[in-house]
């Protein structure tokens, strides 16, 4: 364990850096100070963070400059006819009418719930699964259509919840690395779930972390309990690690460099 241990932190070091801003999805919440623009423009590139990651780089870039790149400012004002500016916008399978309802969605949040942090703040008594649970219900409280509902991963049915695991990191998670961005001060580290995919899931198996198959909620559920008896308050940081060893091609065996 204490070898497992500390081929984590090396990968949590080694990954968890500035240099990995530019090139990840991050770095879109990272153009901005407004705490509201942070977290707007953090869920709004999460959700669309799949594929290739200059793919979505471009993407996010494109949204957040159809809202006047003041995203908070877009949504608490937006108008219908405001919305008519996000008429074209497309990324894969993510089109207009879900950008229009991820818009219509966060300012009902923003007026009627708290904000987003409010909203999400239930993860500290009843865990990340609800809190997601209640993310969603909250936003698909205002008109959409049918498909744009699959842009909201849905733990309770068994989504791993990937996307929205990595938001939740960002947001909560504070170190001295200047990556994370630390923000959502009500919520505790302890409480989130580690986000898992394809390439973190294959090397949490590989290092005797994750025994699940299938990459869904159980696992992602399994595989934090692994990484808590590591580090119970922050588990989360060795998704770093996880996935930076994944996405670079390394073999994820105990003892290696």
């Amino acid at each position: 364990m204490l070898e497992l241990k500390e081929l984590l932190e090396v990968n949590y070091c080694r990954f968890n850096h500035p240099s990995f801003i530019p090139c990840d999805p991050i770095s879109i919440p990272h153009q901005f100070t407004r705490k509201e623009d942070i977290e707007i423009s953090g869920l709004l590139t999460a959700l669309i963070s799949w594929g290739n990651r200059a793919s979505i780089l471009k993407s996010a870039g494109r949204l957040m400059t159809l809202m006047s790149d003041t995203p908070f400012e877009f949504i608490r004002q937006a108008s219908p006819h405001d919305l008519l500016h996000l008429h074209g916008y497309v990324h894969r399978t993510f089109q207009y009418e879900d950008a229009d309802f991820l818009v219509r969605a966060l300012q009902h949040i923003y007026l009627n719930k708290g904000g987003l942090e409010e909203l999400f703040s239930s993860m500290n008594v009843f865990g990340a699964r609800h809190a997601i649970q209640q993310f969603r219900i909250a936003a698909l409280e205002v008109d959409h259509f049918p498909r744009s509902r699959k842009h909201l991963a849905d733990p309770v049915t068994g989504s791993a919840a990937k996307r929205i695991n990595m938001f939740l990191r960002w947001m909560v998670r504070s170190d001295n690395h200047g990556v994370d961005f630390g923000i959502w001060k009500s919520i505790s580290p302890a409480n989130l779930i580690c986000p898992l995919d394809v390439h973190s899931g294959r090397v949490a198996r590989r290092l005797g972390l994750l025994e699940r198959k299938a990459n869904d909620w159980k696992a992602a559920e399994e595989l934090t309990a692994s990484l808590r008896k590591l580090d119970p308050d922050d588990p989360v940081r060795y998704d770093f690690a996880l996935f930076g060893m994944g996405v670079s091609g390394d073999k994820g065996d105990v003892g290696m460099r």
